[in-house]
């Protein structure tokens, strides 16, 4: 007998409520005309000390944050009933997952199978990459017993941290239609701009397939060594029907679009060309982590007041023309019809390059206001962006 959504969310409730036999709960997506709390939530039981707590972790898309509600005041119905599209509820014995279609009609899959319960406080965070996927080992970052080696620990950590960007930042842009449904006939196409030695590019493909997306991945960078590597180790992986690699410059590159974009750490104006290049072709999803802002600082001769005070001494004059560079990054993709926001990539003490620009494309015409802010920003510090010249921008936006 099909159950009604309030009866699924009351039998997935009781199965959270049983925190003897529960595993972890997922909350994901977005049904239709609701808005969530957080962009997606991860439940699990704990210990503290001698009793059991649930301990809930939010993701808004910017940062995580974690509580620990004792189970007989944690209202599982309100929270399962609050816009969510994906649940998803493992339990020692199987699991249980719903999703909300747009007609709000529950689509329910049980499965039976074993799974381990984790009550250490102490490993809060889960892991969205397994130590021992065999990428890891093949890229260097793990040592052939399926351990992140010592030295890699940083890079580690950066992978983890942007498939934690990506993921909901995907899964929010499919949810609003932005992004297409990935299908096998139409997969989902990201592109690595300036790829190098593709650390992150076999995360994002290795990831999302282990989520079950069909996808096509591309990595491009300018150095045909990086390309032999690289498709070598899409070789020993076997996944050579789904990730290829390019040796083109980024502003040459014969690939004409992707639905993702993803630049990080492209050197001083390699950031523009990714950047020019996703908004001429219209890409759907950017996460840039932009690196050396060398081209505008040289720009930068006649300091305007009152910013001579940050400006006088090297250093200082450096970062303000690192913030400005990007400032305008930022306005450029607001001009282009994207809505944009400046996240924090990794902590600064495992990289000083830690900014990320996170935009989507919705296609709204900008204001006048944002393009009076624009041109006021040029002539204050009489500067011409990299990026302004790269693309062909609104033409509300030329005065």
């Amino acid at each position: 007998m099909e159950l009604t959504l309030d009866e699924a969310i009351s039998e997935a409730h009781s199965l959270i409520a049983n925190t003897n036999s529960l595993v972890r709960v997922v909350l994901s997506g977005r049904r239709r005309n609701m808005q969530t709390r957080a962009v997606r939530i991860d439940i699990r039981p704990v210990q503290l000390k001698e009793r059991i707590v649930l301990q809930l972790m939010e993701n808004d898309g910017r940062q995580m944050t974690t509580s620990n509600i004792d189970p007989a005041e944690f209202d599982g119905v309100a929270l399962l009933s609050s816009g969510y599209s994906n649940i998803l509820v493992e339990h020692v014995s199987g699991s249980m997952s719903i999703r909300v279609t747009k007609k709000d009609q529950p689509l329910i899959h049980r499965e039976m199978g074993e799974h381990k319960q984790e009550l250490n406080h102490d490993k809060i965070k889960s892991r969205l990459l397994d130590q021992g996927d065999p990428f890891l080992k093949e890229v260097g970052i793990a040592d052939q017993n399926g351990k992140v080696k010592p030295s890699r620990q940083d890079k580690y950590r950066q992978v983890e941290e942007f498939l934690r960007l990506l993921a909901p930042a995907l899964e929010s842009a499919i949810d609003a239609g932005h992004i297409k449904t990935p299908t096998d006939q139409q997969p989902l196409s990201i592109v690595d701009l300036g790829c190098g030695h593709a650390y992150l590019t076999f995360a994002a493909h290795q990831y999302l397939r282990k989520l079950g997306l069909p996808i096509h991945v591309v990595g491009i960078d300018v150095r045909e060594e990086s390309r032999i590597r690289n498709q070598a180790i899409a070789s020993n992986l076997g996944v050579n029907s789904s990730i290829e690699f390019r040796a083109e410059e980024i502003s040459k590159t014969t690939l004409n679009g992707a639905d993702v974009v993803i630049a990080l750490h492209a050197c001083d104006t390699a950031t523009d060309d990714a950047i020019a290049w996703a908004i001429n072709n219209e890409a759907k999803l950017l996460l840039i982590a932009p690196c050396c802002h060398h081209d505008l600082q040289v720009q930068m001769q006649t300091i305007p007041e009152p910013w001579q005070l940050l400006a006088r001494h090297g250093l200082m004059k450096e970062r303000l023309g690192d913030l400005i560079t990007d400032a305008l990054r930022v306005q450029i993709l607001k001009l282009s019809g994207y809505r944009t926001e400046v996240i924090e990539f990794v902590g600064d003490e495992h990289t000083p390059r830690n900014l990320m620009i996170r935009a989507i494309r919705t296609g709204a015409t900008p204001d006048s206001l944002e393009v009076a802010r624009y041109h006021e920003m040029l002539a204050l510090w009489n500067v011409i962006p990299a990026l302004e010249k790269r693309i062909n921008l609104h033409k509300g936006v030329e005065q």
